[in-house]
C-alpha cells in the first residue's frame, strides 16, 4: 500500500469521501475499473493514519459492499490486523497482501459513497475537539483493544443479517473520533462495542 504524496489527509468524513470517489473515478467514465482492489482504496488514506484507516474499514463494514459473500469477515480481519497494531504503538500499519488484493465491484463502492455523502455532511457537523486526552496515551490503546473487540465480534455475528452493522458502527466511531480527535464520539464508538457485545451473547447463548 503506498501512500499518495501529494494528498491532504482526511480531516473529516467529506474529505475522505471525496479522496475515495477520486480514486476509484465516480464520474460516468466507460473506461473506469469494473472491480477495484482494496489497496487502491486503502492509499487514500495514507500508511501512518490509523484513524482514517478504520474509518476506511469501518464503512466498507457497513456499506452494501458487505453483499459480496466473506466480506464482512474480511472487514473484520483488517480491523484486527490494524488495531493490534495500533495496540502496540507501531507508527505504520502493516496489511496483508492477499487483503490488499481484494477486489470489490466498482458499482457498489460508488453507490457506497455517494449514499453516505447526507450522511457525511450531518456528522461533520457534530464533529470537533472535544475530550481530547481520550485521544491520547493511554487511552489510544483501550481504544485499539475495543476495536480488537469488535472485530473479533463480528466473526459469530456475520452469519447472521445485519447484526455485523453494530461492530460495523463502533468502528466507524472509532475512526471518526480519531480522525477528528473527539473523544466525545470515542466514547460513543466503546458504547457501541458493548452493545455489540452484548447482541453476541444473547445470540450465542
Amino acid at each position: 500500500m503506498t501512500a499518495r504524496p501529494n494528498r491532504k489527509p482526511a480531516e473529516n468524513l467529506q474529505s475522505l469521501l471525496d479522496q475515495i470517489c477520486a480514486e476509484v473515478d465516480c464520474g460516468l467514465n466507460p473506461a473506469a475499473r469494473d472491480q477495484v482492489q482494496f489497496r487502491d482504496v486503502l492509499s487514500t488514506v495514507g500508511r501512518r493514519a490509523y484513524g482514517p484507516l478504520l474509518l476506511v474499514v469501518g464503512l466498507f463494514a457497513i456499506s452494501p459492499a458487505t453483499v459480496v459473500p466473506g466480506m464482512t469477515w474480511l472487514s473484520a480481519a483488517l480491523v484486527l490486523v490494524i488495531a493490534l497494531q495500533l495496540a502496540v504503538g507501531k507508527p505504520t500499519p502493516w496489511l496483508p497482501r492477499g487483503a490488499l488484493d481484494a477486489t470489490i465491484s466498482r458499482a457498489l463502492l460508488v453507490k457506497a459513497v455517494n449514499g453516505f455523502r447526507p450522511w457525511a455532511r450531518r456528522i461533520d457537523g457534530l464533529l470537533k475537539p472535544r475530550l481530547r486526552f481520550l485521544t491520547m496515551q493511554p487511552f489510544v490503546n483501550l481504544i485499539a483493544l475495543l476495536c480488537v473487540a469488535a472485530a473479533l465480534i463480528t466473526f459469530p455475528l456475520g452469519l447472521i443479517p445485519f447484526a455485523p452493522l453494530a461492530p460495523g458502527l463502533a468502528i466507524v466511531l472509532f475512526g471518526l473520533g480519531m480522525t477528528a480527535r473527539d473523544g466525545l464520539v470515542l466514547s460513543l464508538g466503546a458504547a457501541f462495542v458493548g452493545g455489540a457485545g452484548w447482541l453476541a451473547y444473547r445470540l450465542v447463548m
